[in-house]
């Protein structure tokens, strides 16, 4: 136990030092950008006006709202106290809404479109790599050319073959969207149906190419558990061998738990060329959109966000290993 405690507060550490690296360079690349993004602000509001003067109240009005006169250290104090007060400011490109409404509206979009692709696509390509491990043969000659194909393939490029296949060509489903353009969102069957809908291509975009990585990653693991000596010595004992593939697939799975936490992570950051391609109402979508209009509170927000999920995910996986792998506890007791 001992042991184990100095293990995670060792990882706590890294995970604190990381972050405030982060949560450093979060605010300061988005600020690197060349342009301004006030400018644009103040061209949508001043449309129509003659007066020059008037303008130039207007751009000076916004560049203290938004303190981009300051300079950068004071800049960043300013977003320091904002931040631990849970104000986030307001969103350059979609003002004069506020930055965590913007997220609010589109980050549920990602996370039902990306975490049950993720875990649909982990679980598929987990078994099939494990059977194809075990079975050989047939099986494996066949899974293996399919797997290394598709887990090659970007993600726009199966984006777009399924949009041309399903959508363009046999019009079973939506080119893009999240539902109907001429719908609002509401509780109606109408409206979930459409939602179903425009679901589809994107969620199996996702999990297509999660199951071929997944596939991959299982299938070596496993042949290698499998050809391990002490599977050798437990089938000379007489173990049966179903309690022995038990163990091998449990030690195959822990680079494999790794990879779904590490998934999870960075699904927001993930979803961004599948949202593109699709035009799908969720964060990273919103992401891009602040980036072509230098929205530094947005990018920074949504950054912070991509990374927290990402220190959170590896920080518990590797405190969850102590657990799952007794080796792990071993180490850290010498």
């Amino acid at each position: 136990m001992k042991g184990y405690r100095k293990y995670f507060l060792n990882k706590l550490g890294w995970l604190a030092i990381t972050f405030v690296f982060a949560f450093l360079l979060n605010f300061i690349l988005p600020r690197l950008m060349p342009g301004d993004p006030v400018a644009a602000i103040v061209a949508r509001q001043a449309q129509g006006m003659s007066s020059a003067i008037g303008v130039q109240r207007i751009y000076e009005q916004y560049t203290q709202l938004f303190a981009t006169d300051k300079p950068m250290l004071e800049q960043f104090i300013v977003y320091v106290r904002n931040v631990l007060r849970g104000d986030f400011g307001f969103s350059f490109s979609q003002y004069p809404r506020t930055v965590t409404d913007v997220i609010g509206a589109s980050i549920w979009w990602t996370v039902a479109l990306q975490f049950p692709a993720i875990i649909v696509g982990w679980l598929i390509g987990n078994m099939l790599g494990a059977l194809a491990a075990y079975i050989k043969g047939s099986l494996d000659k066949v899974l293996l050319p399919i797997a290394i194909f598709v887990s090659n393939l970007p993600a726009f490029g199966m984006a777009i073959i399924l949009m041309v296949v399903f959508a363009v060509h046999l019009k079973w489903f939506p080119t893009s969207g999240g539902y109907g353009f001429d719908m609002i969102p509401n509780a109606s069957w109408k409206f979930v149906w459409s939602a179903i809908t425009h679901y589809q291509l994107p969620f199996w975009s996702l999990v297509l190419i999660a199951i071929g990585g997944q596939a991959i990653g299982m299938r070596s693991m496993s042949i290698y558990e499998l050809n391990a000596d002490y599977v050798k010595y437990s089938r000379f004992m007489g173990i049966k061998d179903r309690q022995i593939v038990g163990y091998v697939f449990r030690n195959a799975m822990l680079p494999q738990v790794t990879g779904l936490a590490t998934s999870i992570g960075t699904m927001i950051g993930g979803a961004l060329i599948a949202e593109i391609v699709f035009s799908y109402p969720g964060l990273g979508t919103t992401l891009l959109a602040a980036v072509m209009g230098q929205d530094y509170p947005l990018i920074s927000f949504a950054s912070l966000i991509i990374t927290v999920m990402v220190l959170l995910a590896i920080f518990i996986i590797e405190i969850l290993y102590g657990f799952i792998d007794p080796r792990i506890k071993a180490t850290q007791a010498d």
